[in-house]
């Protein structure tokens, strides 16, 4: 079975931890031990997030004033290589030899009509204070937004047209390679007057890649892993119900917040029609339970309506 997996934010460091190597690491670790359980006898491809990482590295490259910051394009090619040199390595300790891995810089297309410049959703970064936000965006020039009980930096999220390495990740996978690519979505590139690739000020959002990405490889399967274990509705309220499984059209009606499981479920249920295949939504720790489907909210056109867990 070919797997597309999808490792949000906080597989690679959580709210209110320090953003440091070591910290990453151990995170890692943790997201390394559940996918080699799903190792034999599968595909893998794996993505994952980097708003963290890429705002950091925008904060270090604007420290250093000698020269101009670096832009999001550049600095997203570096979390790329940063982020798969750990998931390479720990996912490598724990994996025969002889499997091989392959990081893969992914260049994404995207389209500079795309309304999302001119409305920065994606949030990137460390969390800030109200005051902290408000100092930053005007000595910066940020734009900046609410999250939780905190504020962070928010730039433009545009959609995902084509991913450009797909080819060679195809090969890679036809030899057996493990695939770490599309990285914090991909590194968000567009062509100019002249018909020659650019890098675009942007952060593309990683579900919605990923699910570019499973459609684009035909994968059989697309987990997204976040870290709660099902999507809910009712989310924090007493009627809070988890969903086990849905129909695209049921779980649309829903409405879900663009800042959380909002873009996960419009990727799944973007993979599901497109493809006929299930995605699934869930938490890290459930990998394994959810190929077997006895995990996470599974996104089909073959089910009806929309199916809840027991309540606990």
């Amino acid at each position: 079975m070919r797997v597309v997996i999808a490792l949000g934010g906080n597989a690679l460091l959580q709210r209110g931890q320090p953003m440091t190597e070591g910290q990453q690491r151990e995170n890692v670790k943790v997201a390394a031990m559940q996918i080699a359980r799903i190792a034999a006898g599968n595909e893998l491809v794996i993505a994952h997030g980097n708003g963290p990482q890429v705002g950091l590295l925008a904060l270090q490259s604007a420290a250093y004033t000698e020269v101009a910051p670096y832009p999001l394009d550049v600095l997203g090619a570096q979390t790329e290589g940063m982020i798969g040199y750990l998931i390479e390595q720990e996912l490598g300790n724990l994996l025969p030899f002889e499997v091989p891995f392959a990081t893969i810089l992914t260049q994404v297309e995207v389209d500079l009509a795309d309304p999302a410049f001119r409305h920065p959703t994606k949030p990137i970064g460390p969390v800030y204070s109200k005051e902290e936000a408000q100092t930053l965006a005007r000595e910066k020039g940020w734009s900046i937004a609410e999250d939780g009980d905190k504020y962070r930096r928010v730039v433009a999220s545009p959609q995902p047209k084509r991913i450009f390495e797909i080819r060679p990740v195809k090969w890679l996978l036809e030899k057996g390679t493990v695939v770490i690519c599309a990285g914090g979505g991909g590194i968000p590139t567009c062509y100019d007057e002249n018909r020659k690739l650019r890098g675009v000020e942007a952060v593309i959002d990683k579900d919605l890649c990923s699910a570019l990405l499973a459609q684009e490889l035909e994968a059989d399967l697309l987990i997204i892993a976040t870290d709660v274990n099902a999507v809910f509705v009712d989310w924090g309220k007493p009627t809070q119900k988890a969903i086990a499984s849905g129909h695209p059209d049921e779980l649309e009606k829903l409405g879900f917040a663009a800042g959380s499981m909002g873009p996960k479920v419009q990727a799944a249920i973007g993979f599901a029609r497109k493809t006929g295949k299930d995605a699934v939504i869930g938490a890290l720790p459930d990998i394994e339970s959810i190929t077997q489907g006895g995990a996470g909210t599974r996104v089909s056109v073959r089910e009806s309506g929309l199916g809840f867990y027991p309540a606990a």
